[in-house]
Order: C-alpha cells, then structure tokens, then sequence
C-alpha cells in the first residue's frame, strides 16, 4: 500500500472522531503486515483520562482482530505541523511496533514528518525489562 493510500485511509479516519471536549479530531491508519489497514480516531470522554486517541484505537483494533506485526502508521490531525503522538501512544507503540517501523505523522496540508519510536521515545521502557527481573 501507497504512503499516500494510506494516508487517506486516516483523513477518512479522522472525521469520525468523536472530540466534543477539544474539538480536536485525529486519525490514524495503521498497515500490517498481513496487508490489512486498520484505522483509529480519537474518542473523548468528560471523563479526560478515559479518552482514547487515534493511534491507540488503531493499534487496539488491529491486535483485538490478531495482528501481531506492522508495517506502517499515519497519523494526522489539523495541525500546523506534523502531529505529534501523546507519551501514551508512544508507549504503546513501544510494545508493538519495531523500533524503526515507519510513522508518518501529517496536518491536513499533507507536510509529512517521518519518524519511528526508537526517535520518538529514546531510551524507552521495553517488555524485555520485565523479562530481565524475572531471570535474576
């Protein structure tokens, strides 16, 4: 799939976005690699900290339906720049993602900023600190 199929895919995305409290609409597509694009938006709650954002509605869709392996991410918002991810989603695609999987975070006047989490969240928590507590 095409960086810009898939960015379309998260526009797509984005206007689903239920944001009542920020006004403030992102989407998210993520490629697997089984080929299958899953697509996420931020879902608000008036309860902040139950809110969900794009990336991880994406990422949570795609493990729920047994993916394991990507290949891709868009992300974008109605930005001045490219969108960054929240230190939430950043966490999470810590643990799913390879350190150098490409991120495409994008505004609606397609600028586009490749990134990957190892630039993203340097010097991150990994699953494999867990497993290093457990050998000793």
């Amino acid at each position: 799939m095409e960086n810009n199929e898939l960015l379309q895919s998260a526009k797509e995305a984005l206007k689903g976005a239920y944001v009542p409290y920020s006004q403030f609409p992102v989407g998210a597509a993520l490629l697997a690699k089984s080929g299958k694009v899953y697509t996420g938006c931020n879902i608000e709650n008036a309860s902040y900290p139950l809110t969900c954002c794009a990336e991880r509605v994406a990422i949570f869709k795609a493990i729920s339906n047994g993916e394991r392996q990507f290949s891709k991410m868009v992300v974008v918002a109605d930005t001045d720049r490219p969108v960054p991810p929240c230190g939430a989603c950043r966490q999470v695609m810590n643990e799913f993602f390879d350190a150098k999987m490409p991120i495409y975070l994008a505004n609606q006047t397609n600028e586009i900023k490749l990134v990957n989490i190892e630039s993203l969240l340097p010097f991150s928590f990994q699953p494999t600190d867990l497993n290093e507590n457990r050998r000793k």
